[in-house]
């Protein structure tokens, strides 16, 4: 048994204090001596794994009035990080205007996970690759930079084909995210210097040489909402998996298609679980602009967006089959009816 101590947050103002006496470590999100409870469905899970090993676990549930509110103001969606993913996934106006973000939650987890998990920390859930989770895997350089990464040569058929490096090869697991990165959703973050805002795309952080260095937030900070410009009634998001039932995707994209007269007057495409982060695939987007979505479109599409990807032992099937899912969504989402 590991001795933790249990803080709970009165205001953000405590809790960011809280969380930036944290002294800095090589590995922030590992061996961080402080960290935040919301749900606790990832937190929980790694801690029980021995993977993260906080001795201060500080409780920010306190924020929810203030942090889960979901306002549609005009054509600007604001959600609380702090918010449910049931709550979000089931509300009106998000089915309606937003509808790749409730398929993007239903999708994700269980209905017992979803009532618990906040949509903050969902989009900061941690890979489900083997090598991190299991701790008598020495050779992960999440877990401990420098190490080397055992599913280069092991078993890595659920791990990415793009944005991958030497360092690191493991899949950004959610579904939440592709959704806001598609539609270019900032977020709000709240630390000990005020609030700032970034990008959503600018977020997460490819593995590069620094694996262990997952996302932008600076010690002490918390993401406290995320806001989208615009409405996208017609959005889908399509998920592949070996089961219907709580899976992580082999395979998804987030579509959303501006269409007037049949032709894409703008376009959004986001991959999920091929890729070692959230993933834009702008360069599709592109093709489709202007254009008369039709079979070949849709197909010149899904080969532009996996341009570059690189497939190892177990994984080069997700190269066709991600393909085959952006081509499939994208006739899903031009035949809807809004």
């Amino acid at each position: 048994m590991r001795p933790i101590s249990y803080r709970r947050a009165t205001d953000a103002q405590s809790a960011v204090q809280a969380l930036a006496s944290a002294a800095e470590t090589n590995n922030p999100l590992t061996d961080a001596s402080i960290q935040p409870l919301a749900g606790g469905t990832t937190l929980l899970d790694l801690m029980k794994l021995d993977v993260m090993r906080p001795a201060v676990i500080v409780d920010i549930n306190p924020l929810t009035k203030s942090w889960s509110a979901i306002n549609l103001d005009g054509r600007k969606l604001k959600l609380g990080s702090l918010a449910r993913m049931s709550d979000v996934a089931a509300n009106p106006d998000i089915q309606r205007h937003y509808p790749v973000i409730a398929d993007s939650l239903k999708l994700a987890a269980s209905p017992q996970l979803r009532n618990m998990a906040s949509l903050g920390g969902n989009v900061l859930q941690r890979t489900r690759c083997t090598y991190f989770r299991d701790v008598s895997y020495e050779q992960c350089n999440k877990r401990s930079p420098g190490s080397g990464c055992a599913a280069m040569d092991g078993f890595n058929r659920a791990h990415a084909v793009l944005g991958a490096s030497d360092q690191c090869i493991a899949t950004y697991p959610g579904d939440f995210a592709q959704a806001l990165i598609a539609l270019d959703a900032t977020v709000e973050i709240t630390g000990k210097s005020g609030v700032r805002n970034i990008s959503f795309a600018d977020l997460h952080k490819a593995p590069g040489s620094s694996p262990q260095i997952e996302t932008a937030l600076m010690p002490g900070e918390l993401i406290s909402a995320f806001s989208i410009e615009g409405r996208w009634p017609r959005s889908t998001y399509l998920k592949v998996r070996d089961r219907q039932s709580y899976e992580f995707a082999l395979s998804s994209v987030a579509i959303a298609l501006d269409l007037q007269d049949g032709t894409v007057r703008d376009a959004r495409v986001a991959l999920g679980g091929v890729a070692t982060i959230p993933w834009r695939a702008r360069e599709a987007e592109a093709l489709l602009k202007g254009q008369k979505l039709d079979d070949a479109v849709a197909s010149e599409v899904a080969e532009a967006a996996f341009e570059g990807a690189i497939g190892r032992k177990h994984n080069e099937f997700k190269i066709a089959l991600g393909k085959r899912v952006v081509s499939r969504a994208l006739h899903q989402a031009a035949a809807m009816e809004i």
